[in-house]
């Protein structure tokens, strides 16, 4: 039996007869999929007792020109509602009316249009939040799901790089914030377009992966001002749409251009030997508490996907932090988690994924945390993503934290301890040179127990999420006041030090410390054994004014400013050079812990002081790989000089690589001019890392 255009008493009545015909369809693929004759359209709803599709002849139609109604007998089977509509052609737009009954944790409303989750595209033309939120029909002002043809798309031979895990150097940006600003001289500012144009940049850096903030369609709309600034869902931490792109970061408004220029940006990418890592939001979605918007899944099906209050269903469980959670371990949660990852590497051609708030993907149907967690494992064993990059936030809002022990093998995840760990010494606080060591040989205490490697750690001082790196050596204290919220958002313990004075200065003494301490926190991450990942813009001293909450700063706070790059160029070329000095030495990048190539020291050798309370300094020299240099890395963060004894290399000599104590060109000079030391000691100055570079003797 054929779907039937009729009404349900919601919405006008055709008066005409059907544009379209339709036919049963099929109940998979999920989603609104062309074929040769229509489009076959599938959605999920085991509660619903009816399901319309409405068909809108444009993006900006305020009402459908067809409604479909599904037959519960002939486009229904089991808990998926299809149906085919004959002759429609992508672009098309429509959207989801789902009918059902009243019961604990239901939450059908018919008169309000849904998004179909697997919603290739997303148009907000008409879109109005808090008709969302309100009582009553709200057709003229909502989402709509764009049916796009994918096919066509001339990729050039383009495929998914697959570099070594320990080959990468990340790079965290925000497509918007990018090149937003009027400094960065693109011609298509905050869009994918006008991160293509930076690539030079990203070449020159020698950074081998680029981790995008989520881009994923996000609701960035929602505005609020506070002292005169429209502050708005910048971070795009709140997905609506997770197969379609973000249309915000799009030259053209036509609907289809974004999937195109989204796979530009990555080719392009890809041309240039960069990996694309995406920031994926799975532990919950835009649809916020009780209080709404409803656009999607609390009207399809509430009970399947979030996880509700069992003492009173009306209400959800926030693990997130954000008003809801998605219950990953669900079947039809995990088919779609899946689904859409697959999707973004085989249509998308992207690289790998970054997971948000991860620790809820581990969370049973109850909320407790699962040894074997359905979701985690797919991800893991599913053939299409098995060789792209699965990088966990091993921790989420309520109180899960599993670094060093997420399920799997081959998940890696952002390495909390790594950050504390090097703030804290860079800072100076002492009695920490055991954790130090441990943190540059790839955190094994963490990690090594479970059978993982190195490689399994990602490293990082910095990132979206707090302070920047010029931030973190100039306050010790969040100022947040620009995001109205009484400076209570935020982390409060940031394990920083502003060098003397809070915030701007004038001061040369602090300003060249802060510089120092900048490289120290560069040189150490580059040093380290692990994956490493930098913030934008931290190599060239970016400031977001002492804000570590930037969520909503849609401006000059949030936006890398491109000047900084001609004046703070010292900074710049340490970390280019830096990032070099990486990829030329392989005992900076072993994926495993099977080679005893360490050996430590404090200022006297073979004593490195583990038990001493108020150390400061430490020094190891790893012995090189295949014909490669042995390094000697001397770390003092203690604030005076301090003279190291260096070991005797038969018939070689020790040359200075690198020495964040030293002003440009000299602190990381050219490969084979290093200056070579002509004594049994090294005196290396306060607060600075230097490393020794074994060579011949004359």
């Amino acid at each position: 039996m054929g779907a039937q255009s009729v009404e349900l008493n919601v919405g006008p009545a055709d008066t005409e007869p059907p544009r379209h015909r339709t036919s049963r369809g099929r109940s998979h693929p999920l989603g609104a999929r062309p074929d040769g004759t229509g489009v076959n359209i599938a959605v999920f709803s085991e509660h619903a007792t009816a399901v319309q599709v409405l068909l809108f002849d444009r993006h900006d139609s305020p009402e459908p020109y067809q409604i479909i109604t599904l037959d519960p007998e002939g486009n229904r089977t089991f808990a998926v509602w299809h149906v085919h509509v004959d002759g429609l052609r992508a672009p098309a737009f429509y959207g989801l009316r789902v009918f059902g009954p009243e019961g604990p944790g239901l939450r059908f409303q018919p008169d309000k249009v849904l998004a179909d989750p697997y919603a290739r595209g997303i148009d907000r033309t008409l879109w109005d939040r808090g008709a969302a939120c309100r009582p009553g029909d709200n057709t003229a002002l909502s989402l709509r799901s764009v049916v796009v043809d994918e096919s066509g798309y001339d990729w050039a031979g383009d495929e998914p790089l697959d570099l070594p895990m320990e080959d990468l150097v990340i790079y965290e940006a925000h497509v918007g914030g990018f090149t937003r600003s009027p400094t960065s001289g693109v011609a298509q500012p905050g869009t994918f377009a006008g991160l293509v144009e930076k690539i030079p940049y990203l070449k020159d850096l020698g950074v081998t992966a680029v981790e995008l903030l989520p881009v994923f369609d996000f609701d960035d709309s929602e505005a609020r001002t506070v002292d005169g600034r429209r502050l708005t869902n910048y971070w795009g931490y709140s997905t609506a749409g997770y197969f379609a792109p973000h249309a915000g970061y799009c030259v053209e408004p036509a609907a289809g251009a974004h999937v195109r220029e989204f796979r530009d940006m990555v080719k392009a990418l890809h041309a240039a030997g960069i990996e694309v890592i995406l920031d994926v939001v799975f532990n919950h979605t835009d649809e916020g508490n009780h209080l709404g918007p409803l656009f999607s899944f609390a009207g399809l099906d509430n009970p399947n996907y979030y996880y509700l209050d069992p003492a009173d269903p009306r209400y959800y469980y926030d693990y997130s932090g954000c008003g809801n959670t998605l219950m990953a371990n669900h079947p039809i949660v995990t088919k779609m988690i899946v689904e859409c990852l697959e999707y973004w590497v085989r249509e998308m051609h992207v690289d790998g994924f970054r997971f948000d708030e991860a620790a809820v993907l581990t969370r049973g149907a109850r909320g407790e945390v699962l040894d074997e967690p359905p979701v985690v494992w797919q991800i893991e064993l599913s053939d299409t993503l098995a060789d792209t990059k699965i990088i966990a936030e091993a921790w989420d809002a309520a109180g899960a934290y599993e670094v060093g022990r997420y399920p799997g093998y081959r998940w890696a995840d952002w390495n909390g301890r790594y950050r504390d760990t090097m703030r804290r010494f860079v800072k100076g606080e002492p009695g920490l040179i055991g954790d130090v060591a441990t943190r540059l040989t790839g955190s094994a205490d963490l990690y090594q127990p479970r059978g993982h490697r190195p490689i399994n750690s990602v490293n990082f001082v910095t990132c979206h999420d707090g302070f920047t790196l010029a931030d973190l050596v100039s306050y010790d204290g969040k100022h947040n006041e620009a995001n109205g919220e009484g400076n209570r958002d935020g982390n409060d313990d940031n394990m920083s030090w502003n060098c003397g004075v809070e915030g701007p200065t004038d001061d040369p003494a602090v300003l060249a410390l802060r510089l120092r301490q900048s490289k120290n926190l560069a040189a150490l991450l580059l040093l380290s054994r692990g994956v490493p990942m930098m913030l934008a813009g931290d190599e060239a001293g970016r400031t977001q004014q002492g804000n570590n909450n930037a969520y909503c700063q849609d401006n000059e706070i949030g936006w890398l400013d491109w000047s900084l790059a001609g004046t703070n160029a010292e900074l710049l070329s340490f970390w280019q050079r830096m990032i070099a000095f990486r990829a030329a030495h392989p005992i900076l990048r072993q994926p495993t812990y099977d080679r005893p190539d360490v050996t430590w020291h404090g200022t006297r050798l073979g004593e490195p002081g583990w038990d001493d309370p108020d150390a400061r300094a430490l020094a190891c020299t790893l012995s090189g790989l295949a014909g490669d240099a042995d390094l000697h890395v001397i770390t003092n963060m203690y604030w005076g000089p301090l003279d190291f004894e260096l070991p005797e290399r038969p018939g070689r000599v020790w040359a200075r690589a690198v020495d964040t104590s030293l002003p440009a060109g000299s602190d990381l000079p050219e490969a084979g001019a290093e200056p070579v030391l002509d004594a049994a000691t090294c005196t290396a100055p306060g607060r600075s890392v230097i490393v020794l570079i074994s060579r011949p003797s004359a």
